[in-house]
């Protein structure tokens, strides 16, 4: 079953404008990702799929291989699903742009429930996650069998009657069947969708599985100048970054 990474990248991002272009120890952050998932075991090829020339500019440069999508997409998903069209592959792994410190072997571990289970479409990475009121950073709920129920900028469980209880957050490590992702991005969004601006919220309202695969990592998402200085911090001691450096 042939795997591939594509990873969404635009230049003018509404939380931190030119994030993917942002420098991280000497480097684009659109730079760390792509690099980092080459070292997954899964991944038969790694794509940057992007609207703009100064990304690909940059991440062919060093090496990258690119795919020139609209501008016209509101999503991440949208885009990966415009640019999966023209690549062969039975799984397409959407690894946000912003994942700066993303787990090569986090995204080994993501992808096997679609390898393993012909019925699962979708899958998602959480990890554990104690920062409270903190609304760029999207919350998982799950039940039983990992599958999820929910997702919210919101703190979830609630601790109106229970102190601190844990939390999940997504790292944003998405896996699809090409053949699902196509159809979802044909999809209008719904209304949680359009309130959380969260698109993952897509596949649950049209009543679709998304597997979550637990995972204990550092990884967050860059979308505040705080998580910027936060990954720089981490990259000085990051074992892949010495590897690819």
């Amino acid at each position: 079953m042939k795997t591939v990474a594509i990873i969404p990248a635009r230049l003018e991002s509404s939380r931190l404008p030119r994030k993917a272009l942002a420098d991280i120890c000497g480097m684009p952050m659109i730079v760390h990702v792509f690099k980092r998932c080459l070292y997954s075991a899964v991944l038969s090829d790694v794509f940057v799929a992007t609207d703009s020339d100064e990304i690909r500019s940059v991440v062919e440069e060093a090496g990258g291989k690119v795919v020139m999508t609209a501008s016209k997409h509101a999503t991440g998903t949208d885009r990966i699903a415009e640019a999966a069209k023209e690549i062969d592959t039975d799984i397409v792994v959407d690894v946000q742009g912003d994942e700066a410190l993303v787990n090569p072997e986090s995204i080994d571990k993501v992808v096997q429930p679609l390898i393993q289970d012909p019925s699962l479409n979708m899958g998602i990475l959480v990890n554990p996650f104690n920062r409270r009121n903190s609304p760029s950073d999207i919350k998982v709920v799950v039940d039983e069998n990992m599958d999820v129920l929910y997702m919210s900028r919101a703190d979830l469980p609630s601790d109106a009657r229970t102190e601190n209880p844990n939390l999940l957050k997504a790292y944003h490590i998405i896996p699809y069947r090409k053949k699902f992702l196509l159809q979802y991005a044909s999809w209008t969004p719904g209304y949680l969708e359009t309130t959380e601006y969260n698109e993952f919220l897509r596949g649950l309202e049209k009543g679709y599985k998304i597997r979550a695969v637990r995972v204990e990592s550092d990884a967050i998402s860059v979308d505040t100048e705080e998580d910027l200085a936060y990954v720089r911090q981490e990259m000085l001691s990051d074992s892949y970054f010495r590897k690819y450096s």
